[in-house]
């Protein structure tokens, strides 16, 4: 079986060292297995994504000496996003939800998981009726508990962590798409690594516990379950994880400094040593 792996950015700011320490362990991993690289831009944030950040991002990443073997965009797969979001309705596994995100946050009964305040379930059980009475749906809600009555119980593989029992209930009932948006990343991101075949998720930790609702979305569609790559993540001289909005330095700022692509991606290799 050929190996792929893929690094999936969003265009919604420069990248920095923390992008590039992820694109070089999924393109290496490839590499390594004489297997294929993907390069998805995750563009369909249309309030945030811009243009320009996807020509940063490719820049960016050819400075690093990276090659990809497909180039993909997300906002050009809507329609298999709404494809699978309406078999989901269909099978009465997703709800309508009219909160805004200060109920939610608002809710003394919601216990504060990885990705935030779970939520409490509120429009869970409304009516048919009441449903039908309202216009101003939000979003659209997996019934993680309807879901996993369907499922049962279920695993993934971290190199890393090993065996990992899914406990997708932490996380409460996703959002799997919202008025402004045609799929959540949890939706698009499961979808995607099934179209693409993505044997191997290389991606940060920050993002172990979002894994735990994949798994779910692959039983529940019956797609493929890749082998997962949780890495660590870089930090800066406080201990904080690099992220664009507190001003991680981007990449495009080291180039224009002097600094050679190159040469800082084998630094970066020689750390993962």
């Amino acid at each position: 079986m050929t190996v792929i792996t893929r690094f999936a950015p969003s265009p919604t700011g420069r990248l920095h060292e923390g992008h590039a320490v992820s694109a070089i362990r999924a393109h290496d991993f490839a590499r390594d297995r004489a297997g294929q690289f993907v390069l998805r831009i995750e563009d369909i944030d249309g309030t945030r994504s811009r243009p320009e950040f996807v020509a940063g991002i490719i820049e960016d990443l050819a400075w690093l000496g990276l090659r990809w073997d497909a180039l993909v965009f997300q906002s050009a797969r809507l329609a298999t996003y709404d494809a699978a979001l309406e078999t989901l309705k269909t099978r009465g596994l997703v709800y309508p939800c009219f909160c805004t995100r200060a109920e939610i946050a608002a809710s003394a009964s919601a216990p504060q998981g990885d990705i935030g305040p779970a939520y409490p379930g509120t429009c869970r059980g409304l009516s048919a009726e009441a449903i039908a009475a309202r216009t101003d749906a939000r979003c659209w809600r997996l019934d993680m508990g309807k879901a996993l009555a369907e499922t049962g119980a279920l695993a993934w593989h971290d190199a890393e962590a090993g065996r990992v029992v899914a406990d997708p209930m932490q996380q409460g009932d996703v959002v799997l798409a919202r008025k402004d948006a045609p799929a959540s990343y949890h939706l698009a991101v499961t979808i995607d690594d099934a179209a693409q075949g993505v044997t191997d998720v290389v991606r940060g930790v920050d993002l172990f516990a979002a894994t735990h609702v994949h798994r779910v979305l692959q039983a529940l569609l019956g797609l493929p379950v890749p082998t997962y790559h949780h890495h660590p993540l870089v930090v800066d001289a406080e201990g904080r994880r690099l992220a664009k909005r507190d001003g991680a330095p981007a990449l495009a700022a080291m180039r224009a400094a002097g600094e050679d692509g190159l040469a800082l991606a084998a630094r970066v290799r020689q750390r993962l040593l």
